[in-house]
């Protein structure tokens, strides 16, 4: 699919339709849908600015490519003046101090914020249900979830109530409700973005990335957003992507793991269309190589005890003293606990309880610096791989969405359908969902800092497809 980016910047520049136009339409879309994607609509902000891009066309001023684009963010960045719930009930009524590095540098290049999307409460969740504002539904089927914990940003994304949106990505946040809505997400290589004034979950796979209809306009936001920020001492300065030079077959080597495609809980179809997949790749004349995962049933089990543990210790800090609604109670220790109970939603709790157990006094040393460690190795691995393979090739999801409230009666089974998208975080990796191939698309990954690459991969794939 071509730019929708370029599609509109052009139409606004010949005067084909107003800034203010555009915007109002998108509002009205929003405010009428009917896929619980919106947690909150910005519309004085909104048309604002606007009003101020079609002051400059009308004077003849030179507007940029971002200028007068409207674009979501998840409910779980800041953006000064504005609400930031994380879909919480414990931060339903706060507001933004300060704006995040990457949603302020889309704003400084003249990108318009309409809405912020409705997301898993603090991304904890893989099927953006666990949300007060209610279930999001799927993009082409409403009784099916929209994926999560991104689920918001990808539907309005795939409905075209954005041009695009930003996400955040832990471990397959934007990936997976991207393929579940049939859509492009980016999981850049960690630190490529800031993560300033992104509430932290797992700060150490936390990424910021972009949920668009196009690899173009992926690669258009990410240049925008990219960079060393002060405010974030993992981030690092980065050279500007461009895609548009072909790759030539010959020089690619495409590995896939063989231990994620034999998985018994991989759907058949979803299965027999990646292998597909390969074959078309082969027949093109890609050197295709399978590869072994010996880390493969201790992924699920590594992230999670890294990410409830680092998440325990992130939202220590929600108490209801500085942030969010405080319940009343006879002592202090009573109204920490209530406020935190009824603030929190079950999952988070149960995340929350788990990290707590993994990091306590005669189980940090056996699960938490265990877990450390098999981090390391998976790492490694992947390390090893890349000096034979250009690129890795998975599925997206081991199943297509589930109904609505399926998941929820079952939080395991939800753990385990990250299995294809958690690896490539705890590598670090640069990752991208591409919606071909499967019915929940095709996971492309390259080693890091070759974001580039990836996009150029992405563009080679849908042309062989």
């Amino acid at each position: 699919m071509a730019s929708e980016i370029i599609k509109i910047h052009e139409k606004l520049v010949n005067k084909e339709i107003s800034c203010t136009q555009l915007v109002q339409e998108k509002l009205d879309a929003l405010a009428k849908n009917q896929y619980n994607s919106v947690n909150f609509l910005l519309s004085d902000l909104a048309l604002e600015k606007a009003k101020q891009v079609d002051a400059k066309i009308a004077e003849g001023e030179k507007i940029g490519l971002l200028e007068g684009i409207p674009f979501g963010v998840k409910d779980v960045f800041l953006l000064q003046g504005q609400h930031a719930s994380a879909s919480s009930n414990f931060l339903k009524n706060y507001i933004s101090p300060y704006t995040a590095t990457a949603i302020q540098k889309l704003i400084d290049a003249g990108a318009i914020p309409l809405v912020k999307e409705n997301a898993d409460s603090f991304g904890h969740g893989s099927t953006s249900e666990n949300t007060i504002f209610g279930a999001v539904k799927n993009a082409h089927n409403e009784e099916l979830v929209g994926g999560g914990s991104s689920g918001g940003s990808a539907v309005n994304v795939a409905k075209g109530y954005t041009v695009f949106s930003i996400g955040g990505d832990t471990g397959g946040s934007i990936r997976q409700p991207a393929g579940f809505n049939k859509v492009y997400g980016l999981k850049p290589t960690y630190g490529r973005v800031s993560r300033y004034g992104l509430m932290a979950y797992t700060s150490s796979t936390d990424c910021v990335g972009p949920i668009a209809s196009s690899i173009e306009d992926i690669e258009l936001v990410m240049n925008v957003i990219s960079g060393k920020d002060y405010h974030d001492q993992t981030t690092y300065a980065s050279e500007a992507l461009d895609s548009s030079k072909a790759l030539d077959a010959k020089n690619i080597t495409v590995g896939y793991y063989s231990d994620f495609i034999e998985n018994k809980g991989l759907d058949a179809n979803i299965k027999k269309d990646f292998l597909s997949v390969i074959e078309k790749l082969k027949a093109k004349g890609v050197n295709v190589k399978p590869l072994p995962f010996k880390n493969a049933d201790t992924l699920v089990s590594t992230y999670y005890a890294l990410a409830m543990a680092e998440t325990a210790s992130n939202l220590a800090r929600l108490d209801g003293s500085m942030y969010g609604e405080r319940a009343n109670a006879d002592s202090l220790k009573e109204s920490y606990a209530l406020t935190r109970s009824e603030g929190f939603t079950e999952e988070s709790k149960r995340r929350i309880v788990g990290g707590n157990q993994v990091l306590s006094q005669g189980h940090a040393d056996e699960i938490y610096l265990k877990a450390r460690a098999l981090r390391a190795q998976i790492m490694d691995h992947f390390n090893k791989d890349f000096k034979e393979v250009s690129v890795i090739l998975s599925p997206v999801s081991p199943a297509n969405p589930p109904k609505i409230g399926n998941s929820l009666k079952d939080p395991l089974a939800m753990y385990l359908s990250d299995i294809y998208t958690i690896g490539f975080s705890l590598g670090e990796l640069p990752t991208l969902t591409a919606p071909v191939g499967t019915s929940t698309g095709i996971q492309i990954t390259t080693a890091k800092k070759q974001d580039e690459l990836t996009l150029k991969f992405a563009k080679f794939l849908i042309a062989a497809l």
